[in-house]
């Protein structure tokens, strides 16, 4: 958003408003293949995981900060597994989104990710998974900015 964080030196900066650091987070656009078509040959369009967290009562795409040292990518690994209970391979990087939140910049960097193991479990962070097509996915998603990330995937993978 052309935001920038500004440093001053000197003993004046103590005075000053503290500094606002951008929230670093990383998710994932989780999608599985389509279901195989009546033909037996080819498939629908993929489904894509959307969570529910209880705490802002939305619907979203697994994300989350990124703990003290901790890379993107392992971020966005451990962030999926623990909002979905699954582990996951990632694919390419999508669009990253930048926001603000309560009053600091957020970056999240995401990647298109397929499963590899796992099951769901309702946990304290997010109470229901829905595995959705694309179309119903995006009604879903309670952000904007989390559709225009399911539109990345599909021309990603060329649909």
């Amino acid at each position: 958003m052309g935001y920038r964080v500004r440093q001053v030196s000197g003993p004046s900066s103590r005075s000053t408003a503290p500094s606002l650091s951008t929230v670093l987070a990383a998710g994932a656009v989780l999608w599985v293949p389509g279901p195989l078509k009546k033909n037996g040959v080819d498939r629908k369009k993929p489904r894509i995981a959307v969570i529910h967290r209880p705490k802002y009562d939305d619907w979203s795409l697994p994300k989350g900060k990124l703990e003290p040292g901790e890379g993107w990518r392992v971020a966005a690994l451990r962030e999926v597994r623990e909002e979905t209970g699954m582990s996951c391979v990632l694919g390419e990087e999508l669009p990253a989104q930048h926001y603000r939140v309560q009053g600091r910049p957020k970056e999240v960097r995401y990647w298109a990710a397929v499963p590899t193991g796992g099951a769901f479990r309702p946990n304290r962070e997010v109470d229901r998974l829905e595995w959705l097509a694309p179309k119903k996915a995006k009604a879903r998603l309670t952000r904007a900015q989390d559709r225009l990330l399911v539109d990345a995937l599909l021309e990603l993978l060329g649909r």
